[in-house]
């Protein structure tokens, strides 16, 4: 009778144990997951497929938030530059440093995600500091609050916080949608990280449309309101916020493992330690170095450190690829058209690759692993900035020369009614005398003793000679402007642009011959005035088009301005000479040459940066998804954005470092690129994929064999 119910009660025991409703097994070492985290729940399926629904939320949450990133940083260099009066430099220090920083606090967010939180809970919380400083920014830009330092303060303190937000959510999202699938739909979780990328491309393309209008159609506080310009972004991310939040009833949500960075770096430090203080030939070699560890911390742990070492080990080489990823704004497209090429262009090839290229290259029975992938995007990127260095080789045909120490450049712009000679002291130039309204030639050479020099113009005019004294300095181009004031000739030495406008603008200036003040009006933005008498504005940036619409308002009385085409990379000098019958007679002259090289030439170059940026930026973040075991998936997407963020600093150091021409930069970093990208393709060689499944089932066996001597344990007693 005892044994029969001793017997029972082991049996009850042991039908508990099985419904898991006593006891949960906890293995030596480890902590009890916190919270409800329903990581095994079956989530409903996307219209009978195997993609889980709670995907859905996801990848629109993602849309709204990069809409909301792109569509603040599309305004920030502009906002920097007109709103706080930054001079260039500043204002693109402070916007790479914003961007660099953006990449690093990715690392604080998967830090908080594996270790602390879990996913769900940091992308919620470091959403709510996104929307936070969106706030702050917004306010930051109201004109009317504060003076200058108000608005620095505040907009420096928004740009943090959403650099700790968006940085801090971008490995969680990608890594807690790939959570959302189940072990055995591991092609549509490669498929995920497509659509997820896609949604990231979306939302920038948009976002670079819309943000752009708000600002500069949309006025408030009588100027270009980059409140409502930073406020639609700011209430996106509140809409990215909802959404996500909606379906956290459909969501698997792994719980966090507890400090496991920590635990990972003890784990490293004390396998050195013990490597080091046991280096006694006598003692038997280990198969990897990490093993030495096995005395103290448990073989899946020190499998997962593997793993992820070996896998950070591969990363060492990619920066290389954001380094030549991160010109790309530097080609001469406009920068709107360069913004808007690139996300287009992706949104084309994704689909493209997954249902077409990939499987056909499938069905040519080639295995084309990620490490291949990854391998040829970086080829083609490296092709693309080959195109590009080629490209502006030829662009710089049509550049100005580069100047040297005691060596100026000058040209003379005859706008009297004869012609005239100039003679410079101590040079040997201008041998032909100078037409009226002559197209002048090329610049001609300034020899000088010093920095600058103290030179003799002399200027020969129907037998009359007038001479001029101007100092010239070194390094710098000239123009000799000769006009007639009061019935006698004069002459004014003006500064010329001494570098093809950036980023594909026409420079143009203006010199009023007229004998009266002008007022001029290029488009519907464009208001200056010019001085009478042959007085020169400053040069004005417009993009490449034909402005033939403008207005010369002279003493109350509106004329009409018609500039015909400025084109690509060119400079203009117009002179306005008169002013009757309702129209402003202008004579123009081309400074610098426009570029010789059509726009479509550069096309290639983005197609093959696109297609590289999809071979190699997704592949590398489904890879590291894949790679991670269950405990470390943030940490690992975190050390892929960390290469987004080494690859952008270095281009910083080396344009800081050794600044060159952009075409010998292209070479050079196209040359590294292919010598990493050989590297890459040797360490991927001898690299074997492990899946992160089987560490888990080793240990789950090892458990069971624990949990069974523990159940023995038990029964033994309550047989006594």
């Amino acid at each position: 009778m005892v044994g029969d119910k001793a017997r029972g009660e082991m049996n009850a025991f042991q039908r508990n144990e099985s419904k898991e409703t006593l006891f949960t097994f906890i293995s030596a070492g480890d902590d009890p997951p916190k919270g409800d985290f329903p990581v095994q729940k079956k989530c409903p399926k996307l219209c009978g497929s195997n993609y889980p629904l709670s995907i859905a939320f996801i990848v629109v949450n993602e849309f709204c938030e990069r809409f909301s990133y792109y569509g603040m940083r599309a305004v920030l260099t502009l906002y920097f530059l007109s709103f706080f009066h930054w001079d260039e430099n500043l204002s693109t220090a402070v916007y790479h440093a914003f961007s660099a920083l953006c990449y690093f606090t990715p690392v604080i967010g998967a830090i908080m995600a594996d270790s602390w939180l879990g996913k769900y809970k940091t992308i919620i919380y470091l959403s709510i500091v996104y929307v936070i400083g969106h706030l702050i920014k917004s306010v930051g830009a109201i004109p009317s609050l504060g003076n200058q330092t108000v608005h620095v303060v505040l907009s420096m303190v928004g740009l943090f916080l959403i650099a700790l937000g968006t940085g801090g959510i971008k490995p969680c999202v990608s890594a807690f949608g790939g959570d959302q699938f189940e072990e055995e739909h591991t092609s549509e979780r490669s498929k995920f990280f497509s659509i997820f990328y896609l949604s990231i491309n979306a939302g920038s393309l948009i976002s670079t449309f819309v943000t752009p209008v708000l600002r500069g159609d949309v006025k408030c506080f009588g100027e270009d309101c980059y409140a409502l310009a930073f406020g639609v972004p700011a209430a996106l991310m509140v809409l990215s916020l909802v959404v996500f939040i909606a379906g956290s009833g459909l969501y698997r949500k792994t719980p966090p493992e507890g400090n496991v960075l920590l635990e990972v770096c003890k784990c490293i430090g004390f396998a050195i330690k013990n490597r080091l203080q046991n280096r006694s030939r006598q003692i038997p070699k280990r198969a990897h170095w990490l093993d030495w560890a096995s005395e103290k911390y448990s073989k899946q742990l020190i499998g997962e450190v593997k793993m992820v070492t070996r896998v950070l080990f591969l990363f060492i080489p990619l920066p290389m690829f954001w380094a030549l990823f991160d010109q790309q704004g530097i080609y001469v497209l406009q920068p709107d058209q360069m913004q808007f090429l690139n996300p287009l262009l992706i949104l084309v090839f994704i689909p493209l690759f997954d249902l077409g290229l990939y499987p056909l290259i499938n069905m040519c029975k080639f295995n084309f692993t990620p490490i291949r992938k990854m391998a040829t995007g970086m080829i083609l990127a490296g092709l693309a900035f080959g195109l590009a260095a080629i490209i502006e080789v030829k662009i710089n045909e049509t550049d100005m020369p580069q100047l040297i120490p005691e060596e100026s450049l000058i040209r003379v712009l005859n706008l009297a009614k004869n012609p005239v000679q100039v003679t410079v002291q101590d040079q040997d130039i201008f041998q032909q005398p100078v037409k009226a309204f002559q197209n002048p030639a090329e610049y001609s050479k300034l020899i000088l003793n010093g920095e600058q020099q103290s030179l003799l113009f002399t200027l020969q005019h129907q037998g009359l000679s007038l001479v001029f004294n101007y100092t010239v300095k070194e390094k710098t181009v000239y123009s000799l402007i000769i006009f007639e004031a009061e019935g006698s000739l004069s002459s004014r030495l003006v500064t010329d642009l001494a570098a093809k406008p950036e980023n594909g603008l026409a420079a143009v200036r203006f010199i009023n011959g007229l004998s009266q003040d002008v007022n001029l009006t290029i488009d519907s933005k464009r208001f200056f005035a010019v001085q009478k008498n042959y007085s020169t504005s400053e040069y004005l940036l417009l993009e490449r088009d034909k402005y033939n619409n403008g207005k010369c308002i002279i003493e109350a009385e509106e004329f009409t301005l018609e500039l015909g085409l400025l084109d690509f990379g060119a400079s203009y000098t117009i002179v306005i000479t008169n002013a009757s019958g309702g129209a402003v007679k202008i004579w123009k002259s081309e400074d610098i040459k426009a570029n010789n090289v059509h726009m479509a030439w550069q096309l290639p170059q983005y197609l093959l940066i696109s297609a590289g940026e999809v071979m190699f930026s997704i592949t590398g973040l489904a890879f590291s998804y894949s790679q991670s075991p269950a405990s470390m998936k943030s940490v690992l997407q975190a050390g892929w954005l960390l290469t987004v963020a080494v690859g952008n600093t270095l281009v910083l150091v080396v344009a800081e470092a050794a600044p060159m021409a952009q075409w010998a930069e292209f070479v050079m970093f196209t040359v590294l690129l292919f010598a990493v990208c050989i590297i890459f393709s040797i360490m991927g060689y001898f690299y074997v994929s492990v899946d992160p499944e089987d560490l888990e089932e080793n240990e789950e066996k090892r458990e069971t064999s624990s949990r069974g001597n523990m159940i023995s344990l038990v029964t033994q007693k309550t047989k006594l």
